[in-house]
């Protein structure tokens, strides 16, 4: 029983240890073929937008806001992936404990 609570004390700090670093993971999003870029981190906050200057006219607002939604959501769905990819490998190994389902932790 102490060896199982070692373990997962070892769990719970990898854990932790991987979900700090989630902000050193960027990805980026676009649109537009590339007319608007957002970059995020893995802790699903925006960085930086990006617009290029010729499709900032005042008749192509509408447009430009959906394109910069569209950048957005792609870059927050590859921060995920990439998050995801990352907490898996730095607890690789630590998730085997006969009798427990701690896969499900991985869930999102």
């Amino acid at each position: 029983m102490m060896k199982m609570l070692g373990k997962m004390k070892e769990i719970q700090s990898k854990l932790k240890d991987a979900q700090d670093q989630l902000a050193d993971i960027i990805a980026e999003g676009e649109s537009g073929g590339g007319m608007v870029k957002a970059v995020a981190n893995g802790k699903k906050q925006v960085l930086k937008i990006e617009i290029d200057k010729d499709i900032a006219k005042p008749e192509d607002v509408e447009m430009l806001q959906d394109l910069v939604v569209a950048a957005v959501n792609r870059a927050l769905e590859a921060v995920e992936e990439k998050s995801k990819d990352f907490i898996q490998k730095e607890t690789e190994g630590l998730l085997n404990i006969p009798g427990m389902d701690l896969n499900s932790l991985m869930k999102g």
